[in-house]
């Protein structure tokens, strides 16, 4: 392996939201791990090489425990967070393997499949709505997050009708844009869903959280703070990450005529699109793990204590695995990307957001056929590379 003389910083942001960092470019050629600086100027191995993405991510001498000294934090936003309790993401086998199992049933393909009606009727509601109000409109506000956020409402049994305030805690926790802002928002959605687990527990529902407050939370297999990190990941997980998708994945569409032109000469395409709009827009860059042992990998030594980051939008551009990875093909086989993770902590609504993507792309360019952007590409603006990527705001037409 040849090391860069500087090590690049990570994270940077894009300059197409569609594309890697321009800065990123060395770290494709110096596969497949490098050296980076993070925000407060340690160092960290990173992670770009498709096939040693795949073994580290399996490997269990890299923690995702959050609470271990050294733990790398890109951002001075998480690293206010970073010791708050955390479910799934943030916890190694066996509590992960425990958690998992408690929430596992509700996310299967099967779960996925019968879900589908539901899903549908959701995103006729949402394109009715806004093409009452069009011709032009807000994608983002309108659709794309409307869309996953009801889904998961109606999944985990948190009212909609709070919608306005889950989703601005969420873009705060994400996003700040100051650590005060990061910290409140964790403080108030956990308050939020604290005052919800105590009411399921007075008056039962229908949802995922009314069988964890009822089953687990009752037979003392998780306590009451538990719920509530549980809680909070699948909620913020369960839209943020499916919205993004949709705004960003409809916006690359626009981009790309001749592909969306192939969509709708052949809707069964449709499953194979996703998994390679997908692997191309990479929305959750940058997973995170320490190392608790020595690692060998590709001719390097990963020290234990040393933080390891996986370049998810450069992994799933790696040439070796995907030829010409920088245009968009229907026809590659994209399933092995990592933009659902790889290993123990593989996205667990993995089935769910595939069935929200199929569903919404295609209503929405079937419904809306002349459907095309209301503004200049270059002027719609598009998230930071500290978040998650996606659109800001997605002025459409039709």
């Amino acid at each position: 392996m040849t090391e860069t003389t500087a090590p690049v910083a990570f994270p940077q942001s894009r300059t197409c939201p569609y594309h890697p960092p321009a800065a990123y470019d060395t770290l494709r050629t110096e596969r497949p791990l490098t050296r980076i600086t993070l925000f407060d100027g340690r160092e960290a191995w990173l992670v770009s090489g498709h096939a040693t993405a795949r073994a580290l991510l399996a490997d269990p001498r890299l923690s995702s425990n959050r609470d271990r000294p050294g733990f790398p934090a890109p951002t001075q936003r998480f690293a206010a967070i970073r010791n708050r309790r955390t479910a799934l993401l943030g916890v190694d086998d066996p509590d992960h393997r425990t958690q998992r199992r408690m929430v596992v049933g509700d996310f299967t393909l099967k779960r996925a499949v019968e879900l589908r009606p539901r899903i549908q009727q959701i995103v006729d509601e949402r394109l009715d709505a806004m093409t009452a109000g069009g011709p032009v409109a807000d994608l983002v506000s309108a659709f794309a997050l409307p869309v996953p956020s009801m889904v998961i409402c109606a999944l985990l049994g948190v009212p909609y009708a709070d919608h306005d305030f889950f989703e601005a805690q969420s873009r705060r926790l994400l996003r700040g844009p100051e650590t005060a802002d990061v910290l409140d928002a964790r403080d108030r959605l956990e308050k939020y869903f604290g005052e919800l687990i105590d009411r399921k527990q007075r008056e039962p529902g229908t949802g995922l959280l009314d069988d964890l407050v009822h089953r687990q939370l009752r037979e003392g297999d998780l306590d009451r703070e538990g719920l509530i990190a549980m809680a909070l990941i699948l909620l913020v997980a369960g839209h943020e990450t499916t919205a993004n998708m949709i705004s960003l994945g409809t916006f690359t569409l626009l981009q790309h005529p001749e592909r969306l032109a192939e969509l709708r000469a052949d809707p069964g395409l449709l499953p194979a699109a996703v998994e390679e709009l997908m692997r191309m827009l990479s929305i959750a860059d940058g997973m995170l793990r320490l190392a608790v042992e020595d690692i060998e990998v590709a001719g390097t030594t990963i020290r234990k204590g040393e933080g390891v980051v996986f370049a998810t939008s450069v992994i799933n551009r790696d040439e070796t695995v995907y030829p010409d990875p920088d245009t968009l093909d229907w026809n590659r086989p994209a399933r092995h990307h990592v933009a659902f993770g790889f290993g123990i902590h593989q996205c667990l609504g993995q089935n769910l957001a595939r069935a929200e993507l199929e569903i919404a792309l295609h209503s929405l360019f079937d419904r809306l056929p002349g459907l095309r952007l209301a503004a200049p590409a270059e002027e719609i603006p598009f998230k930071p590379g500290d978040t998650i990527q996606g659109m800001l705001e997605l002025p459409v037409t039709w």
